[in-house]
């Protein structure tokens, strides 16, 4: 069966969950400062961990699959909305999850982008902006390696899983010292995976 929609129960949420989650993602959409793959973590426990809206299957399948197809980054969260709302035995509550997580976590950021960068651009010289710019460098890269770590240590340990570790060492060099294009590392893992040998 499909990991992103299979589920041992329906899920029963009421108004005040759907509430809490539009909340939730409006809430990470402040901190997504590297974008919205590094609040991850937090979306994993919110809705894996704290809610059990999702199981570790169908979070890690979403963000897989919305990384693997071609669009914007944050399909992913299109996904998790639709299915939390799929768990509920409706793709009526698919639809609204879609919308919920969707609106929760575009809105604030977006509007939060548009009134900041107009003000940094008029402001580009002042010491403050030039030193915010700077200080957000190194959050942006902790988000970025704890996400790394959630989706790598869900299902692998580095005992038993050591060519999953091995390559992801290996892509992560690759990225950071040479300008080889993603998607070679992309398919390099997929044949990888393909043929078993991680």
């Amino acid at each position: 069966m499909n990991p992103i929609v299979h589920t041992t129960a329906h899920l029963t949420l009421a108004w005040s969950d759907w509430l809490n989650l539009f909340l939730q993602y409006m809430m990470l959409s402040l901190l997504s400062v590297g974008g919205a793959i590094s609040t991850l973590p937090d979306m994993h426990r919110y809705l894996v961990s704290q809610n059990h809206w999702l199981s570790d299957a169908q979070f890690n399948a979403s963000v897989a699959i919305a990384q693997a197809a071609p669009g914007p980054n944050v399909l992913f969260i299109a996904l998790m909305g639709w299915n939390v709302g799929l768990n509920t035995g409706s793709v009526w509550a698919g639809l609204l999850g879609v919308i919920i997580t969707m609106t929760g976590i575009l809105l604030p950021s977006t509007t939060l982008t548009y009134v900041a960068a107009r003000w940094g651009h008029q402001n580009r010289e002042l010491r403050a902006v030039r030193a915010f710019k700077l200080g957000m460098a190194p959050i942006v890269i902790g988000l970025l390696l704890a996400t790394g770590w959630i989706m790598a240590a869900a299902h692998h340990l580095p005992s038993q899983d050591w060519p999953i570790w091995l390559l992801t060492a290996v892509c992560a060099v690759l990225v950071w010292r040479t300008k080889m294009h993603l998607l070679w590392l992309l398919a390099a893992g997929a044949a990888l995976g393909w043929f078993g040998l991680v």
